[in-house]
């Protein structure tokens, strides 16, 4: 199906703008049945307009959640403590794209896409955690059993937050209590997981 070229002056391109025209797609056709081309058609941009903001078809369902990510990320190597730094991801989110396709995975034809994508972040959170605590403790296995859990417990909220109805409770609340279960494993653990969390 193609749309009939928009007359007048183009919509002006911003993320929200080619999200939102991804996701009626996604809908429409599915996710592999959609291409880039189709989605900037439907946004009214030019396809150069996409990259501006996004790497992949993918990156438009994980954009928001990506940029929360690189911030605590940032924060860590500031020497924010861990758990502060992954708190701060559901600090005044609001239902968003991800939400959207976790509640409507089967609907939009993610499958096993959407699986995989999440796989991709808790392998990221992982390895970006465990550096931080290799380096505060010098237990590389504890560091990376312990970003494994953060990591877990991150996405672990994000998908109940998503599936309880994102617009009706706070991502910061669940996300405070899986963090707090976070640092109960760490401190039985290894006594010197106290100070990171």
């Amino acid at each position: 199906m193609t749309d009939a070229p928009r007359l007048g002056r183009p919509r002006a391109s911003s993320p929200e703008t080619i999200a939102e025209a991804a996701c009626e797609l996604f809908f429409e056709q599915g996710y592999d049945g959609t291409s880039i081309g189709d989605i900037t058609r439907r946004a009214g941009v030019a396809r150069a307009s996409f990259f501006n903001y996004f790497r992949a078809k993918s990156d438009v369902l994980w954009s928001g959640f990506d940029a929360r990510l690189a911030a605590a990320f940032s924060a860590m190597i500031a020497g924010v403590p861990v758990a502060d730094a992954l708190a701060r991801i559901g600090r005044d989110l609001t239902p968003d794209t991800l939400a959207l396709a976790i509640t409507n995975a089967d609907a939009m034809g993610l499958g096993d896409e959407l699986e995989r994508q999440r796989a991709e972040r808790l392998a990221l959170l992982q390895r970006e955690i465990a550096r931080r605590l290799t380096d505060a403790t010098g237990d590389a296995l504890f560091a990376q059993i312990h970003a494994a859990a953060y990591g877990a417990g991150v996405l672990g909220a994000v998908w109940m937050w998503a599936e309880r109805g994102a617009s009706s409770e706070s991502l910061e609340g669940l996300l405070q209590h899986a963090l707090s279960l976070c640092e109960r494993f760490g401190a039985s653990g290894d006594s010197s997981a106290a100070a990171l969390a």
